[in-house]
């Protein structure tokens, strides 16, 4: 037992004290502090009894599972089923529901049912994860400063654009996507760029087996243009014997977008590049030094 010696002699004046304070609905450490009790031997017995005020508490955050499990169980699911449904442990499992009577056996085809409708009810509980989990990595990003996008343009033009290489000679800024978000940033860049749309020249790169009327007016009204302004679409001659994947509605090919007279606004973009590069290995080499 701990000395009452000192300090502390006076044991039911401060319990009386901190009775009273616990009541007004004060936690352990703010009764702490004001009474200065330190020793928490002494703490506890001069709260001995005493409840700790509600918003002290923590929720249990799996109360809810557990009450939706015990449900889940007396509609008849197994443990595997409840697993598959809820996401969390068979032996989590097993303590919430294990005094509620077992399931009777099924048939083959009921439970295979069962089964069924669980491996789906996961999916739609991965999807709804999937997307929430997007939707709050979008939401992070706010708005784009003119730097911002800038420096966004010149990495996406080197990862995606046509470059010049010593065996091929080609100081052009061309650049080729099907994915409509990379199109948009690559225009917003000329945008911010100030390169005249007049210098912009389009045309689609596509399967010959699509429907390539529908990709054209796709991507015209993605640049914002009239489609009779894209230049002629290339068409991929269709092989049998490959299984392509990229098929259905969905598929609209490839959009070029190549600018006119470019060769200095591509001798600057691989200068900004090059800095880029620089700057971002030396501000790693001062930071490890």
């Amino acid at each position: 037992m701990t000395n009452l010696n000192g300090k502390y002699a006076d044991f039911e004046g401060l319990r009386e004290q901190a009775v009273a304070l616990r009541r007004e609905g004060l936690s352990r450490r703010q009764i702490r502090d004001r009474i200065q009790v330190q020793n928490n031997d002494i703490l506890n017995r001069l709260l001995d009894g005493e409840p700790a005020p509600e918003w002290t508490k923590r929720p249990n955050a799996k109360d809810d599972l557990r009450a939706k499990a015990r449900e889940l169980r007396l509609q008849g699911l197994t443990y595997d089923q409840i697993e598959l449904e809820l996401g969390c442990s068979k032996s989590s499992i097993s303590l919430w529901v294990r005094d509620l009577p077992k399931p009777p056996k099924r048939t083959r085809e009921e439970a295979s049912a069962i089964a069924k409708r669980g491996w789906e009810a996961t999916l739609q509980r991965r999807e709804r994860e999937r997307q929430e989990t997007k939707r709050t990595a979008a939401g992070s990003i706010g708005a784009m400063s003119d730097r911002e996008l800038f420096l966004l343009g010149v990495g996406l033009y080197w990862a995606e654009g046509t470059k010049d290489k010593p065996y091929a000679r080609r100081e052009r800024v061309a650049f080729v996507n099907s994915d409509p978000g990379m199109i948009r940033i690559f225009v917003a860049w000329l945008d911010l760029l100030e390169v005249p749309r007049q210098q912009h020249k389009y045309h689609v790169l596509i399967h010959e087996n699509a429907h390539v009327r529908e990709a054209e007016n796709y991507w015209a009204d993605l640049v914002q243009t009239s489609v009779e302004s894209f230049g002629r679409t290339t068409l991929k001659k269709h092989n049998p014997k490959t299984v392509r994947k990229n098929t259905g509605e969905a598929y609209r090919g490839c959009l070029v977008v190549e600018v006119q007279q470019s060769a200095d606004l591509y001798r600057r973009v691989e200068g900004w590049w090059c800095g880029i590069v620089d700057a971002s290995v030396s501000s790693r080499d001062l930071s490890g030094s």
